[in-house]
Parts: C-alpha cells; sequence; structure tokens
C-alpha cells in the first residue's frame, strides 16, 4: 500500500511505475505485485471485451472498469482515457465522473475521434492543436481538486511527425493546464523517446509507455521521466497462459493442471471471500446468536491400518478426493451458516494449512488429551459453541438440526452403533436415563435425553448411543466447561468424552441429541476408502 497520491508522488521525485489492468482483479494483482499505480488500460479493456480498441466501446464501458479499480485498490488509478470520448463538452463530463470514482488522473490523446490503436498501421490522425488544448482547458475547469491529474498523450511520433511537431505539441499542452506529457512512440529503438526527453529538458513531469523499446529503470530519472507505464503485458500474459491451459483440456481430457493453475483458494483469496468471512464472524448475527465452531485437531494416534497415510499429516488433513477431512467439514460449517471457525493443531501442525479459519496450536499434544486442545482454541465464548472431532465427516443437515436443540451441553449420539461391526476400536458409548427400544422407530422431537454416563468403559450391551464427536454448548455451557477446566487438576490429559463425565458426575445436566447417520468417521483404511467412494 502507498500511502502518498499520485501527484505526492510525482512530487517526491519518485519513479513511479504503473502497470495496466482491465479490472479489479488484474488491479488487486498489480498492487499485490508491489507498483505505485495502476493503468486503467483502453487496450487490455477493450481486449476484455472482445472489442478492438478504437472507441468501440462507449466512455460508460470504461468508466465502470476503471471505477471498480479504483475500489479494489489503495494505490493510484490513471484512466486510459482515448481522445475524450468527444468534444470539449464530453471532456468535462468525463472528468467529473472519473474524479466522483475514485481515480487518481486520466489521460487524453491528441487524435482524431474515432482514435485506432498506436500500433495499428495506417490512419494515425492527429488533431488540431486548437481543438486539443481547448479540451485540456475544458478538463482543467471541470476538476474539483488539484489533487486529480489531467495528463496528454502525444502522438506525433506516432503520426510519424517527429520531434520537432511531439515538442510544439507538448509545450502547449502544458501552457493549457496539464499536468504532464505521455509521450509515445512505437519505435523499436528508444532513440526518439530519449531525445525527446533530453529536448524537453524537464519542463514537467514526463509519462512514457515502453511497449516496442526498452530504456533501463535505472536511467529514467535522469531523463526527467517521472512515471513509466507498462501498459499491455498483463493481459497478454493472461491470454497466453489461458489459451496454453485450454489447449491442454482440450487435448488431454483431464485437469491435471496443479503446475500451470492457482488453487481455488488463491482465487478465492483475491476475490476477497476470506475477508467476507471474516466481516461475517464480526457482525453478520443470526436469530440463534453468535455461532463458533472448534475443531481439535491435535492428535497423533491412529489404527495400524491408517499410519503409513498419516506420517507426513494428521487425520484431518487426509484427501478425500481433492479436499482434505477439515476442509469438506469446513464447507459443512459454511452451509450451516457457521464461519467463525477454529482448528487446533499439533501433530504435523505445519500441513494444517486452511484458508478462512484460525488455526491455534497444541505444542503439547504428545503428553495432553482432547480436552487441553479444546482449551488453546478457545479465544471468545459465542450464544452456541460447536466441537467437533477431526477424524469424523459430517453433513451440514446434522449441523442445522442440532443449532436448533435445547440445552446447556448436547451431545451428539447415534444408536445404530450395535449395528457396525467395529475392529479395534473402543468405542465412546452414552448411557441416558430413558433410552427409546431399539425396535422402536423414532421422531425427532426435543425430548430430554438426559446423559448418565459417558465414555470407552460401558459395555457395548449397557449403551444407548455412540458419541459421535460432535457437542454443542450454550454460552454458560461453555463457560461452565472452561470454568471446570481450570480448577479440576488431571483436565489436562483428559479426553473430552471423560471430561463430560466429570461434569455429570457434579450434577451438570448434559443432554444428548440422538441421530442415526449424517457423519462417518474415518479411524481405519476401510472408512477412509468408504470416504472417498462416497465424495467420488
Amino acid at each position: 500500500m502507498n500511502k502518498y497520491s499520485l501527484k505526492e508522488q510525482i512530487e517526491r521525485g519518485d519513479l513511479v511505475r504503473i502497470v495496466g489492468a482491465h479490472n479489479g482483479l488484474t488491479a488487486r494483482l498489480v498492487e499485490e505485485a508491489g507498483f505505485e499505480g495502476v493503468w486503467a488500460s483502453g487496450f487490455e479493456i477493450s481486449t476484455s471485451h472482445a472489442v478492438p480498441d478504437a472507441n468501440i466501446l462507449t466512455m460508460s464501458d470504461f468508466l465502470d472498469a476503471a471505477s471498480e479499480m479504483a475500489h479494489t485498490v489503495s494505490i493510484p488509478v490513471i484512466a486510459d482515457c482515448d481522445t475524450g470520448f468527444g468534444n470539449s463538452n464530453n471532456v468535462m463530463h468525463m472528468v467529473r465522473r472519473y474524479e466522483a470514482a475514485g481515480v487518481a488522473a486520466v489521460c487524453i490523446e491528441d487524435k482524431k475521434f474515432p482514435k485506432v490503436n498506436s500500433f495499428i498501421a495506417g490512419r494515425q490522425d492527429l488533431a488540431a492543436i486548437g481543438e486539443f488544448v481547448g479540451k485540456l482547458m475544458a478538463a482543467n475547469n471541470a476538476k474539483k481538486t488539484e489533487k486529480f491529474l489531467i495528463f496528454a498523450r502525444v502522438e506525433a511520433l506516432i503520426a510519424g511527425w517527429g520531434l520537432e511537431e511531439a515538442l510544439k505539441r507538448a509545450h502547449a499542452y502544458i501552457d493549457a493546464g496539464a499536468d504532464g506529457i505521455f509521450i509515445h512512440s512505437k519505435s523499436q529503438e528508444p532513440d526518439e523517446i530519449i531525445d525527446f526527453c533530453k529536448s524537453w529538458n524537464k519542463r514537467s513531469p514526463l509519462l512514457i509507455c515502453p511497449t516496442t523499446y526498452h530504456i533501463p529503470e535505472s536511467e529514467m530519472r535522469s531523463l526527467g521521466i517521472h512515471i513509466v507505464i507498462y501498459a499491455n503485458q498483463s493481459i497478454r500474459a493472461a491470454i497466453r497462459s489461458m489459451q496454453s491451459v485450454l489447449r491442454h483440456i482440450r487435448r488431454h481430457g483431464n485437469l491435471r493442471l496443479e503446475d500451470k493453475i492457482v488453487p481455488m483458494e488463491e482465487a478465492f483469496r483475491l476475490q476477497g471471500m476470506y475477508m467476507m468471512k471474516h466481516d461475517e464472524r464480526k457482525y453478520l448475527k443470526t436469530e440463534m446468536g453468535s455461532i463458533r465452531a472448534l475443531i481439535p485437531a491435535a492428535g497423533y494416534k491412529v489404527d495400524d491400518s491408517l499410519k503409513p497415510l498419516v506420517e507426513d499429516r494428521p487425520v484431518g488433513m487426509l484427501d478425500i478426493n481433492g479436499k482434505s477431512v477439515l476442509q469438506r467439514n469446513i464447507e459443512a460449517l459454511n452451509i450451516a451458516g457457521i464461519q467463525d471457525i477454529s482448528v487446533v493443531a499439533g501433530y504435523q501442525a505445519d500441513r494444517v494449512i486452511l484458508e478462512g479459519v484460525k488455526i491455534a496450536r497444541n505444542r503439547e499434544f504428545e503428553t495432553t488429551g482432547i480436552m487441553h486442545s479444546v482449551m488453546q482454541g478457545v479465544d471468545a465464548v459465542a450464544d452456541k459453541n460447536l466441537i467437533i472431532y477431526s477424524d469424523i465427516l459430517v453433513d451440514s443437515y446434522l449441523l442445522e438440526k442440532l443449532l436448533k436443540k435445547e440445552g446447556d451441553i448436547v451431545l451428539v449420539g447415534d444408536r445404530s452403533y450395535h449395528k457396525i461391526n467395529y475392529r479395534n476400536k473402543e468405542l465412546e458409548l452414552i448411557v441416558i436415563d430413558n433410552p427409546l427400544p431399539d425396535s422402536r422407530r423414532s421422531i425427532d422431537t426435543n425430548r430430554k435425553n438426559i446423559v448418565k454416563k459417558i465414555g470407552k468403559k460401558i459395555p457395548e450391551e449397557e449403551g444407548s448411543c455412540e458419541f459421535v464427536g460432535i457437542a454443542m454448548l450454550s454460552r454458560k455451557g461453555m463457560q461452565l466447561l472452561m470454568d471446570e477446566y481450570r480448577i479440576f487438576g488431571p483436565a489436562r490429559t483428559l479426553s473430552f468424552a471423560d471430561f463430560i463425565q466429570h461434569l455429570v458426575d457434579k450434577n451438570h445436566e448434559v443432554r444428548m441429541y440422538e441421530v442415526a447417520g449424517g457423519w462417518m468417521e474415518i479411524h481405519t483404511f476401510e472408512d477412509y476408502k468408504n470416504a472417498c467412494a462416497l465424495f467420488s
């Protein structure tokens, strides 16, 4: 971000490097690359519409693009305004609109309307000096502040009228109030630009656009050049890249293009998706109040069948057909309207790379339990707080239903566990006070299912449901969890289920929301295969 206006940058004597763009995205890329300003290029904007750079588009087309750029970036935008879109009346209207749009400067050229791109052979008709001077004076009278600059583009060298004509026009334009001269050339060598600069003798700021010729930036300031415009390289690079990718897809019929295209996450970042989600967490409230989700993902102990897959990453970062387990759960949370999400990493924490979520660390993951990880991820308490294990996949419908349940602490339990052949797994089972018989179908209601016991030591025949690894806590429930954690000595080493049992033992009410599906775990390699098949 450059804190100086374009006028201030010029007055400081800096070489201001400006790069062409045609929309908000390319302008943002220019800013992120570290340049001092953006050129709202008539050539790029016309090309992006697939029409010739020959005054085919209207002022509104160009203004919309320049306005979009000005609102996207914090660096100055100079708008290429061709011949001013008409006579002096049009120029005055143009200046008022561009200045109001937040553009830093406009540049108009001394050709006749309609112009043709300067690099096209043939018709390059220049306007009379008096006519163009009138446009410049009208432009100066229309602007509201001195910070808004008006540059005059001299096309005499482009038209083949020579150095003397170029100098005569440039002096007349500065006398008429132009804030700088854009001297243009399509020569393969920089000689005529250098001759102009030397003859100009630094009377006013100079702008150049080295498209066909080259002058090292290190020499530009000594020539009196204040602004260098790289006017069309961005869209030309984009065209080549898109052509290459499209040819690849057409020829090979696959999307193995990782080395040619950016990840979706980078596109989301550039479009501001993650900033929007950040703002939603701050300002967007639902009828249920604020909601936070916390995913403890620090653990490293897994079933033997999964060990070869998690040598370099935690279970939550296992790839499920192009997206990690954690990313799929984050998307389910987003669909359910939950944007404020924290993930607690521990084992292979550097591999936990996720956009749009907060990443916390449990550096003692080898000697502490899930409860300690949960506490590392709590930086604030919401009206509703979800805790979700990192080795499960959950659908958004289950989450939406859970958020509507009543209770300060609500666990999700699945009663179908006894129908599944679990191997080498200790189930975290729940016993409730008044379970329904297994043979009876049920309808989801707000029936109170009060938890009496939870943990791995409950015999399977006694369990009512399996704890699936999802809990919801109200603001009061979350505060209770935090307070008890601080005062209960063994809390650091306990699992979440064992800590809930501690709360039950102290007569705190814990409820269970009973489900039959809507989630799956990644406990064994067979589970992993099933998950990949499900999302194929």
